[in-house]
């Protein structure tokens, strides 16, 4: 089996560009169309651009990989690898929060620290806050694992005020007739739960994750009772008093980082992605994180310990590369990795002379953030790291300038395991010829 994946992703390593979350093989299991689409293009059947080869795994080798070392903690900075990646930054480096964890060989982890308790508002990062919610709102509410996936296949959200508005385009898959197509998500669109979670993670729609954010909060509320329709979410929301509704969602987004061991002054999802969701649901302040709070967070995954296993697991699934790698992600020198993605980013401009403001490259704020968990090769890794990058560089382009780290951090862990590799040739050879 494992030869024959490794035949595939070799084949596909010529085959360019698109990439959505989750494995590609998983549509029977979770019913989000949009699988289904996206195998029939790798398999010729449908018109569209291809997979990349690291993100062609099956489900089964997209899995949590710290199961086995729950007690694995963070090990000191290590002086060497924090000053290579600081070098990489160059003069700018106060103006990045970045931390490295190198876990190729849990049993020696390397780990590198600049300025990892720099905070700022992360963006579409935060999405991830609002996934822990809603797997923990899941979780709490029915500890049994058939339980939580019948309701995440077959709760039908029907997209309402909590939606709007978002530019981000989704997929809609039509099984019957074979059609896909791609627009932002109106007022009246249904899915499963299931999909409303991948459009939030995956192409990183701000009306989805409004969606997942309200479903969330109504599992906390009525429990077993859930689902309750569509009049009645609208009549919950319009009667009960603002201040409760935002204790419900403290309780829901902020409880669940709390019992983890997480500082509410170090990460926080304050409020909705969406402007109808605000005007809902008062938030309760900033939104923001820290490089090393989002360590955490990859940390806690891989040991299945965020929520639980199973939880864990569907996150990391979750995020198994994008819609399309960009930004840190779109490194070419990834193209065969299996990348587990998280971006987000928020930019603005004052008028200035000589200067002509862009796309990810602010003269007042250029916020770009990047949460990666890596192996390489996919599939059978020798690289197994994370890193949690956020940067305010202003004027320059944030998302080329991830990009390029990507690249350098990768090629520095390639160096770094390949003499770890040729140094233990030697010495088993050492050892067969007795010297």
């Amino acid at each position: 089996m494992k030869m024959r994946i490794l035949h595939l992703l070799g084949l596909m390593a010529v085959v360019p560009l698109l990439a959505e979350a989750y494995p590609l093989d998983a549509y029977e299991s979770t019913g989000i169309k949009r699988l289904e689409a996206y195998r029939l293009i790798n398999e010729g059947e449908l018109s569209g651009s291809r997979q990349p080869a690291g993100a062609l795994l099956p489900t089964a080798l997209v899995d949590v990989r710290l199961t086995h070392r729950r007690d694995f903690e963070i090990p000191a900075p290590d002086p060497e690898l924090t000053r290579q990646i600081r070098e990489l930054l160059g003069d700018n480096a106060s103006r990045y929060g970045i931390v490295v964890l190198d876990i190729s060989d849990p049993d020696n982890p390397r780990y590198a620290d600049v300025n990892g308790d720099y905070r700022q508002n992360v963006g579409s990062v935060g999405k991830l806050v609002a996934a822990l919610g809603l797997y923990q709102a899941l979780a709490d509410t029915w500890p049994n694992v058939d339980d939580r996936i019948r309701v995440l296949r077959e709760r039908v959200v029907t997209a309402d005020q909590f939606s709007r508005t978002d530019t981000h385009s989704v997929p809609f898959y039509d099984i019957e007739t074979k059609t896909l197509k791609k627009r932002s998500i109106r007022v009246g669109d249904q899915a499963t739960l299931w999909e409303y979670l991948d459009w939030m993670l995956s192409p990183s729609s701000n009306s989805a994750a409004g969606m997942i954010m309200r479903e969330a909060m109504l599992i906390r509320h009525f429990g077993e009772a859930f689902p309750v329709s569509d009049e009645q979410t609208e009549t919950f929301f319009d009667e009960t008093p603002k201040s409760e509704l935002t204790s419900l969602y403290r309780a829901t987004f902020e409880e669940p980082l709390t019992r983890h061991g997480f500082d509410s002054k170090q990460i926080r999802q304050g409020s909705f992605f969406t402007r109808g969701g605000k005007n809902a649901v008062p938030g309760s302040g900033l939104s923001y994180a820290t490089a090393r709070t989002l360590l955490r967070y990859g940390v806690l995954l891989e040991k299945g310990l965020l929520v639980d296993e199973f939880s864990s697991r569907e996150i990391k699934r979750m995020i198994y590369v994008t819609e399309r790698r960009i930004r840190y992600a779109s490194s070419p020198a990834l193209r065969d990795a299996a990348v587990y993605f998280k971006s987000g980013s928020l930019y603005s401009c004052h008028a200035e002379e000589g200067f002509h403001c862009g796309k990810y490259k602010g003269n007042s704020k250029n916020y770009m953030n990047s949460f990666a968990i890596i192996e390489s090769p996919a599939g059978d890794p020798k690289q197994h790291y994370m890193v949690m990058l956020i940067s305010n560089v202003l004027k320059q382009n944030s998302a080329v300038d991830h990009q390029t780290l990507g690249t350098r951090i990768h090629r520095m862990m390639q160096k770094a395991h390949s003499a770890d590799q040729v140094a233990s040739t030697d010495d088993q050879s050492l050892a067969n010829t007795g010297r």
